[in-house]
């Protein structure tokens, strides 16, 4: 069976235009201060369009990111709503939020890099070998 060509890339440009509507919902449409430390990362939309894995990024640790967590799961529905205003689909992609740690984890080497860099002596110029 043969694929046409469009139904690889619609899924792809409207996983990514989803992406950023939904960032932009979460930092300008939503007055909660938890979801100020939220980046959506990627995400995740079946081939039918019917449901959407929005990966997210918290920017902060422990208590404070379940509660963020917590807060994006109770506005779902809001952020479903806002999302089917503007990109205008004829089914609104059912929505999950799942964490995404590679942020974080980035941050994470970045930090121990940056730990070793201090710590490893600074080589000057290289040794003579004499020849």
């Amino acid at each position: 069976m043969e694929k046409r060509r469009g139904e690889r890339i619609r899924p792809e440009r409207v996983a990514e235009q989803i992406r950023m509507d939904v960032a932009q919902i979460l930092q300008n449409d939503m007055k909660d201060p938890r979801l100020a430390l939220v980046t959506c990362t990627r995400v995740d939309l079946t081939r039918d369009l019917r449901y959407a894995k929005i990966y997210v990024s918290v920017l902060a640790e422990g208590s404070e990111q379940e509660q963020t967590l917590k807060a994006l799961e109770g506005a779902t529905g809001y952020v479903r709503r806002r999302l089917t205003e503007r990109i205008g689909l004829r089914v609104s992609p059912e929505i999950r939020f799942i964490f995404d740690p590679s942020v974080e984890y980035g941050i994470r080497l970045d930090e121990l890099i940056e730990k070793t860099k201090e710590q490893s002596p600074k080589d000057e110029d290289p040794p003579d070998s004499g020849t």
